[in-house]
């Protein structure tokens, strides 16, 4: 699982790789202490099927509203497959 974030007042999008379970307190967390304004998640299915799973939707959303209140805007949620990858903003999955 990969955070991509962008601190403030910047243009360059240095990235954070999560590599245990991941947890929305701990992607906020995380965003919060490299004062990032915004994420953009990504991270792959190993199936090669990008499309998203109910728990994807599900944590994505549980991210999105944990950051808002806190201004941390998840810009979107990028899985990658074997022959493609899918956009959950895109998609309008949030």
């Amino acid at each position: 699982f990969l955070m991509i974030r962008r601190p403030p007042r910047s243009t360059l999008f240095p990235y954070t790789t999560l590599f245990r379970s991941v947890y929305p307190r701990e992607v906020v967390k995380r965003a919060l202490e490299v004062s990032a304004t915004a994420v953009i998640l990504v991270h792959n299915h190993p199936s090669g099927d990008p499309t998203p799973s109910n728990s994807d939707i599900a944590m994505t959303r549980q991210i999105v509203d944990a950051g808002k209140p806190l201004g941390v805007m998840v810009h979107d949620h990028i899985i990658i497959g074997r022959h493609g990858h899918v956009s959950m903003r895109g998609q309008k999955l949030i």
